[in-house]
């Protein structure tokens, strides 16, 4: 195994061969992602598609993953929540340079309920919480002080040390997976691929050529 490129005690024998559930085997893989990738090992490329089936992509950072499916969060009247509310799909792609790996992963999404969106929205940094109240994300900015100006008006209405409550227009996404796509990279290109996909007690799984 090339120790350089990440295939090691995680590598394709130990988890294409052994693992049959592609979540723990993502989680596998992530956990070593966040010892050797240098920012934001929970980046990913997030596709949507319109209702003219244009696509557009943009990455997005992952903040939680179950047996349920991988979760996000966002405005839900910018580009990417208009587009997921229309068409209620979307495919995910997560790359790790510093171990030539990466994962995709397809399917339906739902909102993730209030619940859960208000725990991670509550954890986030004071700043944070006052920008998701702030930002019309994705529409027209004329100037950035007037965005600006927000910032400092919901701080004043939001003191720093007081509640901040989540704003309605602001939760998670999950896309729950029914494809899930392993690729590991090989010397002369001769990558490695299994697609695991879903099925009604479980997952199958098949190797693809490169």
């Amino acid at each position: 195994m090339n120790q350089k490129n990440g295939k090691n005690s995680l590598g394709i024998d130990k988890c294409f061969g052994e693992v049959t559930n592609p979540i723990e085997l993502f989680k596998l893989w992530y956990e070593k992602a966040k010892e050797s990738e240098i920012n934001d090992p929970n980046a990913l490329a997030l596709a949507t598609s319109d209702k003219n089936n244009q696509p557009s992509v943009r990455m997005v950072l992952l903040k939680g993953i179950s047996e349920k499916g991988f979760v996000f969060y966002t405005n839900l009247k910018s580009q990417k929540g208009e587009e997921l509310k229309a068409n209620k799909k979307a495919s995910m792609c997560f790359h790790w340079k510093s171990l030539r790996r990466q994962v995709r992963a397809s399917g339906a999404v739902e909102i993730v309920d209030a619940k859960e969106a208000d725990e991670y929205y509550n954890s986030r940094p004071y700043k944070n919480r006052i920008g998701a109240w702030a930002s019309d994300q994705s529409k027209v900015l004329g100037k950035r002080e007037d965005f600006l100006k927000k910032i400092i008006e919901y701080e004043g209405k939001f003191p720093k040390g007081k509640e901040v409550p989540r704003p309605s227009h602001w939760s998670g996404w999950r896309l729950k997976p029914d494809n899930i796509e392993f690729w590991l990279d090989g010397e002369g290109r001769i990558h490695e691929r299994l697609s695991y996909k879903k099925i009604k007690d479980g997952w199958t799984k098949e190797l693809l050529y490169p």
